[in-house]
């Protein structure tokens, strides 16, 4: 009975890995503003985050002017100031700007029902920016532009549908999940009734669970891949769906590394032990010397 207790805890402990992990995650990353902005802070000097941002904020700019024949000039002018924009410090600071407003289209797509609610960056800080960048160096259409919501959408809220129930339900978990992990493996080897053995399928089993949450964010990624809308940019929203998960998958990789060890370490102390006993234990008396006197 003790041998199946603490199997059944073991196994408990492998799916309370990837459990743990992602309520704690929806909770603490996803649920705080400002861990949300820290996340998505460096971002800012991501490629194809700033191919992305520059390709819209244009477009945006430039639907809303019309200078005739002179258009074409004048997107190429003002694409290489937005682009040259995206790599000043300046848009560090327009881009955390943007995301802490972002924050709440995230948990709404995540939480509320309804086709409207995508996950959506408002870039319109930058267009002001750029706008007042192009009044200062003279540009003369630059008072025209007209500084308005410009979304970049990451995440279509469609896409969301059966994610939303799990996603509330984790949330309510919170970090509880992420403590049970080790009560439930400290038990486990206090219940069997050979604990280092034990130990060796804690360690497997936390193993287990880290692969399988491994699993769980990539084959999250291809599904927010390929929820996107048709004008977005793969490349930038990878890059998004990397940053926010990077905490589950460095939650990943250590429990992966510490189960290994573990199991490790507990299979290499047993094999020493059983080396060493034979030298450390008295040899038992035969039975002719325990049942004859000595001789003389």
């Amino acid at each position: 009975m003790r041998s199946f207790l603490s199997a059944v805890l073991i196994v408990l402990a492998a799916v309370l890995v990837p459990l743990g992990a992602i309520s704690t995650w929806t909770k603490t990353e996803i649920g705080d503003r400002d861990r949300y902005v820290s996340a998505m802070a460096p971002l800012a000097g991501n490629d194809a985050v700033r191919t992305a941002v520059a390709t819209r904020v244009t477009d945006a700019i430039m639907t809303n002017i019309d200078v005739g024949p002179l258009q074409a000039p004048v997107a190429s002018l003002v694409g290489g100031a937005v682009r040259s924009f995206t790599t000043t410090s300046a848009f560090q600071g327009v881009w955390n700007t943007a995301n802490r407003a972002a924050h709440a289209s995230v948990e709404a797509a995540l939480t509320q029902n309804g086709g409207g609610n995508n996950v959506r960056i408002d870039l319109a800080p930058a267009i002001e920016q750029i706008k007042n960048e192009l009044e200062a160096q003279g540009v003369p259409f630059a008072n025209e532009i007209p500084v308005e919501p410009t979304d970049l959408t990451v995440v279509e809220s469609t896409k969301l549908g059966p994610v939303r129930t799990v996603f509330r339900w984790l949330q309510r978990i919170g970090v509880w999940g992420a403590i049970a992990v080790p009560v439930v493996a400290v038990g486990a080897v206090f219940a069997a009734p050979r604990r280092r053995r034990a130990l060796i399928g804690v360690g497997l089993g936390l193993a287990v669970g880290a692969v399988v949450l491994h699993v769980l964010v990539a084959v999250g990624r291809s599904l927010t891949l390929d929820g996107l809308p048709a004008d977005s940019d793969p490349a930038a929203a990878g890059a998004v769906y990397d940053a926010l998960t990077d905490s589950l998958s460095a939650a990943a990789w250590g429990v992966l590394a510490f189960g290994l060890l573990l199991a490790l370490g507990a299979w290499l102390t047993g094999r020493r032990l059983r080396r060493e006993r034979p030298e450390t234990e008295a040899p038992r008396p035969g039975p002719e010397s325990a049942g004859s006197p000595g001789r003389s």
